[in-house]
């Protein structure tokens, strides 16, 4: 069976169908790398100044090849859809342009997203280190974002500091979401939304005001809060070998 190749482009953006088409190669030579590890992220300026941002996915291990390839949406696919829907919520995220699936012998192999690059300048990797003092309205404001997102039935499975991008534009906080290929749209209770902070870094404060904030926006009693955000980071962290200090 020979090599495959689906492409779904973003109707806004037939001008860019070679580029998608050529990705697998310009990939290989051109492009700036921002993320390298499992996957691989590069930044693509276009002649007219347009930067791309495109994530390789890189080939599954074999039974999640055939799942991929049967049952279950890719995770290229599963971020381009998302993002569509997340845009429909009003929900920041970068726009989506295309994403594209390889298959060999009928098997998943690599796949590609594309989006535009979103010029946010910080993560929430800048809460794994000190106090929250001086940095209190950005985390108010992001409590109410991720209250907002839960009130609207959005949830991301991983809402890790790496996936929380953060501005401050005209005297106001911005926020958009990345890597939102795992997502669940479903009503989401105090508890649940409590738990959602469990993967984020940062020290004993953080968290308090963390519940605190969350237990205000949703109307919830704050020990009540405390006691699931400090419960949901003790189980997700527990036997987890971290470079930083919670305390």
């Amino acid at each position: 069976m020979k090599a495959k190749v689906k492409i779904t482009l973003n109707p806004a953006y037939q001008g860019l169908r070679g580029f998608v088409e050529e990705l697998p190669q310009r990939f290989e030579r051109e492009g700036e790398t921002i993320y390298h590890k499992r996957n691989h992220i590069k930044v693509f300026t276009l002649p007219d100044g347009t930067r791309l941002n495109v994530k390789r996915y890189c080939t599954p291990i074999p039974i999640n090849r055939l799942i991929y390839s049967t049952i279950r949406r890719p995770k290229a696919q599963r971020a381009y859809e998302n993002a569509l829907i997340l845009a429909q919520k009003g929900v920041p995220t970068p726009e989506p342009i295309a994403y594209t699936l390889h298959f060999e012998h009928g098997l998943l192999g690599e796949s590609y997203l594309i989006t535009k690059q979103l010029d946010l300048a910080h993560t929430f990797y800048e809460f794994g280190h000190g106090g929250i003092v001086g940095r209190e309205t950005v985390l108010a404001d992001f409590v109410h974002f991720t209250s907002e997102l839960h009130k609207k039935g959005i949830y991301h499975k991983d809402y890790s500091p790496g996936n929380i991008l953060f501005d401050t534009r005209n005297g106001a906080t911005v926020f958009a979401l990345v890597d939102i290929n795992r997502v669940a749209y479903r009503k989401i209770g105090v508890k649940k939304g409590c738990r959602n902070f469990a993967r984020l870094w940062g020290n004993t404060d953080f968290f308090e005001f963390i519940a605190k904030h969350y237990a205000a926006e949703r109307h919830a009693d704050t020990d009540f809060c405390r006691k699931e955000v400090f419960a949901a980071r003790q189980k997700f962290w527990a036997g987890k070998h971290v470079t930083y200090e919670y305390d």
